[in-house]
């Protein structure tokens, strides 16, 4: 017993001071971000065909022998040769019947993928922004944008302004597919319900169509201990409820009155774009994992974005598109700290979790 004291103490000893690098690291970062404010990022492009072609090729040379590899390569060789020939055929086709169309036919699918891991605060929100940006210069209505979603959701305004940058690709009849492998919940559906398609994986979470707030209040503390908390405002409702100070009745009816319309405005969203859903039964704030939300039309079709995105590989080009920021020295070093608090705690709460069952 005294082992398994003396062991807990030094294990808050060693997370304490983890956690106090972790500030101090996380201070200079700051301070380094905010010093180089104007350094700007670049788009980044890779050619998904080429990737999956190498993987191909790859398991080919590894399973196949040789004169099986020569008689594949011979074989692709004639398809793209026949392939070429049929396009130019009907290329010249139809530029003898339209020749303003002759661009036109032979424009091959392109299908543009990009990527949005959500926190609280949507902090994707900007990368996402440059991307379509960057998309948008090209794209046309021709060719489709995936964007692969994951997010639990968070603050209303900040998924709501990641919404608005997915509208900016079906404002243009650029069709947008969104396809969801773990969870799109909350503000995370509500950018998915934005496109044209949504694509989930058997099980993944979807849904959520609600609001949520919550804080604490620690009037009765801080008059226990003769602490006084003032605050002015001007206006009758500039602040409902509040955690230092004593909440009145009026004042919770006016915050519960807040979230319910910002309810409302959620199921409106919802329901403009993806009028096929019965909004009175799946915004409830439940969620549906992807097999119950396709019986609830909150989804299009059940299948993973590796499988989505394979299947086009033969008709379309694919062309992953991230906007990245070059990060400093301090900035790695403060994210490689920050990973390893995480990891350290999650370390903790694992071993708290399988002490429950075992």
């Amino acid at each position: 017993m005294e082992f398994l004291t003396e062991y807990g103490l030094f294990l808050a000893k060693t997370l304490t001071f983890v956690v106090a690098v972790f500030v101090i690291i996380s201070l200079i970062v700051s301070a380094s971000s905010r010093a180089k404010k104007s350094e700007k990022g670049h788009i980044q492009i890779s050619k998904l065909n080429e990737k999956f072609k190498a993987m191909r090729e790859a398991l080919q040379h590894a399973v196949l022998d040789e004169d099986q590899i020569k008689q594949l390569e011979k074989d692709e060789k004639k398809r793209l040769k026949l392939e070429k020939a049929e396009h130019k055929k009907a290329a010249k086709e139809k530029s003898k019947k339209n020749p303003t169309q002759e661009a036109d036919a032979e424009h091959k699918k392109r299908v543009f993928v990009l990527d949005f891991h959500g926190d609280i605060k949507a902090s994707a929100n900007d990368s996402l922004r440059e991307a379509i940006s960057a998309v948008l210069t090209l794209a046309t209505p021709k060719d489709e944008v995936v964007v692969k979603v994951e997010s639990g959701g968070g603050m209303v305004h900040s998924y709501g302004l990641a919404s608005s940058q997915l509208a900016r690709i079906t404002n243009k009849e650029i069709p947008l597919t969104v396809c969801v492998d773990k969870v799109a919940a909350s503000g995370g559906y509500m950018m998915a319900c934005v496109a044209n398609k949504i694509v989930a994986a058997p099980f993944a979470i979807l849904g959520s169509i609600g609001v949520v707030a919550q804080l604490p209040n620690f009037h009765r503390l801080l008059k226990k201990n003769d602490i006084d908390y003032e605050m002015f405002t001007a206006g009758e409702f500039k602040r409902t409820v509040t955690m230092f100070g004593e909440n009145t009745e009026k004042g919770r009816e006016k915050f519960v009155e807040d979230i319910e319309d910002t309810h409302v405005l959620f199921k409106d969203f919802v329901s403009e774009h993806r009028p096929q859903v019965d909004i009175a039964t799946v915004a409830t704030g439940e969620v549906w994992f992807g097999r119950r939300a396709k019986d609830v039309n909150l989804i299009d079709l059940l299948q993973t974005s590796d499988e989505y995105l394979l299947n086009q590989v033969e008709t379309a080009d694919i062309f992953e598109v991230e906007y990245t920021v070059k990060k400093s020295l301090t900035e790695k070093f403060g994210f490689a700290a920050q990973t390893a608090v995480e990891r350290a705690l999650f370390s903790v709460w694992e071993k708290a979790q399988l002490n429950r069952w075992f």
